[in-house]
């Protein structure tokens, strides 16, 4: 479908919504429009139905404990087994069934398929490894691998044994990792020798043996041997580091029983970025973290066991945790995991694996759905995108018109977008459509979930009109919801409670949970949200969300992606400084940098007015493909730039210093 059809480019530019296709509706796996009010008028046992997905060891005795807020229980009495939930149980149903297909980016090496028989035997052989390595109930082990299947394997196996996971994303550095593994108190290590990228192998156990040298405590590390065979990786293990293939070959065959686990015990830590510069470890339990995941994937993503699902994220971030592993895995679905890039070794990388394995469902970030339209539509065009039935996106708000663009290029206008706001500590899905049930409004993530009490308010917690900027606040508990942050329940409650509850109540209506994100609601209760109330520029006393000006920029034909940040000005205080990216074939001329303000003074007012405009080839962005804005205001500020050394590319602060100094010349 071309995008230069104008009749088409206009229909949709005019259109603020969209009803789901009458195709999907007739097989979606929720379609009941009276479920947001069955689940108001039987909240919380409407969340019964979560718990259903699942198999109990020991059947729960009460949904939810909430007599001491914001430490809240679910299902409390009741025990079960994750790992056993994700595999053991449709061994007899799905067992030659695909669990895991993986994609491996090298393109002449053949991808691997594990289905549920396969996955449950390794697992089980890892199980026994460790417990042969000393790993006990409780024990936090800690992982440092990249998208490999021996990745979920190691979790399923810790899961297995009662021993709580807490997962490093593979591209932060050796100094992230030893932080972590100190603040988790974690003696053991799963890693790999290296893993590809671009189509170049990289040293990973270099960088890993770096980290273990800062931890201050003996550790025991297992590592896979991804690239030795093809690429003349080699490396000596020492004392207390064991082979993987090694340690599953002496446990061939062997099966270990599920421990069953409370509820309320921990399934695994995610570390994730604090205002104060110390990672915080976000807890999440097994009953209500499993249930919630599950689900959601059912509900929200139309996941069926007989699916082929295609989630592009990274397990090392709690996207691929929540939606590649456990969520599709407890449904018995076919899960897909991606070791490259979408653009290695060409462009059309994604829509060459969705037509490969048929994928049914594509859940993936707008960045990289910016990045598809820049790159054009001859790449998607390549390629058979009919099995797709459903699109997702996933990481941070989509502007409408990204999200007009992978509607109709990549979903030919038969799939539903379900544009999911959510974090690490909720633990899965809470602002979405149900795609069965709701109209889809571009930019606006949704209303909350069935049984989930979002609002939007303002300083004082009271609720704001439609249509205008507020705070968006959780006003009740849900069953994903992180626990605590580990061994600091005082910075949890001062991060995440403290601003709009009553500390001092013992009522869980006093305690309203505040997720730090800026958002706007309009008459139907769709949820808009602007970004992190820290991504606020105050231009003379104006607040201003970044992503709400972004917006207005991407939407300037020519475009293909914008960052907005605050530099300082004399006389408004702060001032807009915008970096764009254009299009290939777009003149980045004085002439289109105009006609970018007058989109912005358009769309917001000329309070909004950027001081500056630009351009620039490319954005910091970190490996996990989030813009670094710091960077940005060091630059716009003409600052001493602060540490790049998580950058996908670090040079690409210099090259926009360079190009912001040469627009002064």
């Amino acid at each position: 479908m071309s995008d230069t059809d104008p009749e088409l480019e206009a229909r949709l530019a005019e259109a603020d919504e969209f009803e789901p296709p009458e195709a999907f509706v007739e097989q979606a796996n929720v379609v009941d429009p009276e479920l947001y009010e069955t689940f108001e008028e039987n909240w919380p046992d409407c969340w019964e139905r979560a718990a259903a997905l699942l198999d109990w060891t020991e059947p729960y005795d009460e949904v939810l404990d909430d007599s001491n807020p914001p430490f809240y229980e679910w299902f409390t009495g009741g025990s079960l087994n994750a790992s056993a939930n994700c595999l053991d149980r449709h061994l007899e149903a799905r067992g030659d069934e695909p669990a895991i297909e993986w994609v491996g980016e090298p393109t002449d090496e053949a991808n691997r398929t594990y289905t549920y028989n396969d996955l449950h035997r390794r697992v089980n052989e890892f199980a026994a490894g460790l417990r042969e390595l000393g790993v006990g109930e409780d024990d936090v082990v800690t992982m440092y691998m990249p998208m490999i299947p021996e990745l979920p394997i190691a979790m399923l196996a810790c899961a297995r044994i009662g021993a709580p996971h807490s997962v490093v994303f593979a591209g932060f550095s050796a100094d992230a990792l030893a932080t972590r593994m100190a603040a988790a108190d974690s003696e053991y290590l799963v890693t790999a020798d290296g893993y590809y990228r671009r189509g170049d192998p990289l040293d990973h156990f270099a960088k890993a043996t770096e980290g273990l040298a800062e931890v201050p405590h003996e550790t025991t590390t297992v590592v896979v041997d991804r690239l030795r065979e093809r690429d003349g990786f080699g490396h000596d293990l020492g004392a207390g580091q064991y082979d993987w293939e090694t340690l599953l070959t002496d446990h061939a065959g062997e099966t270990v029983e599920p421990v069953a686990r409370d509820a309320e015990d921990m399934l695994f830590l995610m570390y994730t970025s604090g205002t104060t510069g110390e990672p915080k470890g976000v807890k999440h339990t097994t009953g209500g973290y499993l249930s919630w995941v599950s689900w959601t994937a059912q509900a929200v993503l139309d996941v069926k066991p007989e699916d082929t699902y295609f989630c592009s994220a990274d397990i090392g971030w709690i996207t691929g945790h929540s939606y590649i592993v456990y969520g599709p895995l407890a449904l018995g679905t076919t899960s897909v995991m991606y070791e490259g890039t979408p653009d290695y070794p060409d462009r059309d990388r994604l829509w060459e694996i969705v037509e490969d394995v048929e994928a049914t469902q594509l859940y993936t970030a707008p960045t990289a759905i910016r990045a598809f339209m820049k790159w054009g539509t001859e790449y998607p065009d390549r390629h058979d995108l009919s099995s797709l039935r459903l699109l997702g996106t996933v990481g941070e708000p989509i502007n409408p018109r990204a999200w007009k663009w992978y509607y109709t290029h990549v979903g030919d206008e038969s799939c539903p977008v379900v544009d999911t706001w959510w974090q690490t500590e909720t633990g899965g899905t809470m602002l979405t459509t149900l795609p069965g049930i709701g109209a889809m409004k571009p930019g606006a993530a949704g209303p909350p979930l069935p049984g989930v009490d979002a609002q939007v308010v303002d300083a004082e917690g009271e609720p704001v009109d439609a249509g205008e900027a507020g705070y968006l606040t959780l006003q009740k508990p849900w069953p994903g919801m992180l626990r605590t942050l580990y061994r600091n329940d005082e910075r949890f409650v001062e991060e995440y409670w403290a601003t709009y509850s009553d500390t001092d109540s013992d009522d869980p209506d006093d305690w309203v949970y505040f997720p730090e994100d800026g958002a706007k609601v309009d008459g139907d209760g769709y949820v808009t949200v602007l970004g992190r109330v820290d991504d606020v520029i105050n231009v003379s006393g104006h607040r201003l969300g970044t992503m709400e000006i972004e917006s207005a920029i991407v939407g300037v034909e020519g475009v293909a992606e914008a960052a907005v940040v605050g530099g300082a000005h004399d006389v408004k205080g702060e001032a807009v400084y915008a970096y764009v990216i254009t299009e290939d074939g777009q003149t980045e001329s004085e002439a289109f940098r105009e006609e970018i303000v007058a989109a912005v003074e358009d769309a917001i007012g000329p309070i909004a007015r950027p001081e500056r405009v630009v351009f620039t080839p490319e954005l910091p962005k970190t490996r996990s493909g989030k813009i670094m804005r710091r960077l940005l205001e060091d630059v716009a500020n003409d600052a001493e730039l602060g540490d790049t050394s998580t950058l996908r590319n670090p040079d690409v602060v210099e090259d926009i210093r360079d190009a912001v100094r040469g627009d002064d010349d």
